[in-house]
Protein backbone atom coordinates (compact mmCIF):
# COMPACT_ATOMS: atom_id res chain seq x y z
CA UNK A 1 0.00 0.00 0.00
CA UNK A 2 1.45 3.02 -0.82
CA UNK A 3 1.49 5.94 1.24
CA UNK A 4 -0.76 8.97 0.94
CA UNK A 5 0.60 12.07 -0.63
CA UNK A 6 -0.22 14.95 1.56
CA UNK A 7 -2.79 17.83 0.12
CA UNK A 8 -1.45 21.41 -0.98
CA UNK A 9 -3.13 24.22 -0.25
CA UNK A 10 -3.95 26.74 -3.17
CA UNK A 11 -2.86 29.33 -1.03
CA UNK A 12 -6.58 31.20 -1.02
CA UNK A 13 -7.62 31.07 2.30
CA UNK A 14 -10.99 28.71 2.10
CA UNK A 15 -9.82 27.44 -1.46
CA UNK A 16 -9.68 24.08 -2.69
CA UNK A 17 -6.40 21.88 -2.41
CA UNK A 18 -3.96 22.06 -5.14
CA UNK A 19 -4.21 19.04 -7.56
CA UNK A 20 -0.76 16.33 -6.82
CA UNK A 21 2.33 17.18 -8.07
CA UNK A 22 1.50 13.95 -10.20
CA UNK A 23 -0.87 15.59 -12.93
CA UNK A 24 2.14 17.68 -14.42
CA UNK A 25 5.82 16.55 -13.45
CA UNK A 26 7.49 19.54 -15.15
CA UNK A 27 5.74 22.17 -13.18
CA UNK A 28 7.65 24.21 -10.74
CA UNK A 29 7.08 23.59 -6.79
CA UNK A 30 7.79 27.04 -5.45
CA UNK A 31 6.94 28.67 -1.30
CA UNK A 32 4.55 26.69 0.90
CA UNK A 33 3.90 23.52 -1.74
CA UNK A 34 7.72 22.98 -1.91
CA UNK A 35 8.35 23.34 2.29
CA UNK A 36 5.09 21.13 2.76
CA UNK A 37 6.36 18.82 -0.01
CA UNK A 38 10.03 18.67 1.31
CA UNK A 39 8.71 18.06 4.88
CA UNK A 40 6.57 15.05 3.34
CA UNK A 41 9.23 13.62 1.61
CA UNK A 42 11.59 14.28 4.89
CA UNK A 43 9.36 12.35 6.94
CA UNK A 44 8.85 9.14 4.59
CA UNK A 45 12.52 8.81 4.21
CA UNK A 46 13.13 8.93 7.79
CA UNK A 47 10.59 6.13 7.61
CA UNK A 48 12.90 4.03 5.85
CA UNK A 49 10.82 4.69 1.67
CA UNK A 50 13.66 4.37 -0.68
CA UNK A 51 14.44 7.78 -2.56
CA UNK A 52 12.97 5.80 -5.34
CA UNK A 53 9.38 4.72 -3.66
CA UNK A 54 8.80 8.10 -2.69
CA UNK A 55 9.73 9.89 -6.17
CA UNK A 56 7.33 7.04 -7.73
CA UNK A 57 4.71 7.94 -5.15
CA UNK A 58 4.59 11.71 -6.36
CA UNK A 59 5.12 11.72 -9.78
CA UNK A 60 8.46 13.15 -9.66
CA UNK A 61 12.01 12.40 -10.51
CA UNK A 62 14.76 10.35 -8.44
CA UNK A 63 16.72 13.68 -8.37
CA UNK A 64 13.55 16.00 -8.01
CA UNK A 65 13.27 13.87 -4.61
CA UNK A 66 17.13 13.88 -3.85
CA UNK A 67 17.31 17.62 -4.01
CA UNK A 68 14.59 18.05 -1.71
CA UNK A 69 16.10 15.96 0.91
CA UNK A 70 19.69 17.68 0.51
CA UNK A 71 17.55 20.78 1.39
CA UNK A 72 16.23 19.89 4.45
CA UNK A 73 19.81 18.58 5.08
CA UNK A 74 18.67 14.72 5.84
CA UNK A 75 21.53 12.34 6.59
CA UNK A 76 21.58 9.92 3.94
CA UNK A 77 21.69 5.86 3.83
CA UNK A 78 24.51 4.56 2.01
CA UNK A 79 23.66 2.47 -1.11
CA UNK A 80 22.80 -0.90 -1.07
CA UNK A 81 21.69 -3.37 1.48
CA UNK A 82 23.28 -4.93 4.97
CA UNK A 83 26.22 -7.23 4.43
CA UNK A 84 25.56 -10.96 5.32
CA UNK A 85 28.53 -11.17 6.39
CA UNK A 86 32.00 -8.88 7.16
CA UNK A 87 34.36 -7.72 4.88
CA UNK A 88 37.15 -9.23 4.09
Amino acid sequence: MAPEVPPRSSGVPGGPPVESARTDPNRQVRGDERRELTEYVSVEYEKGQSIRDIASTIGRSYGFVHRLLAEADVDFRTRGGARKSPRK
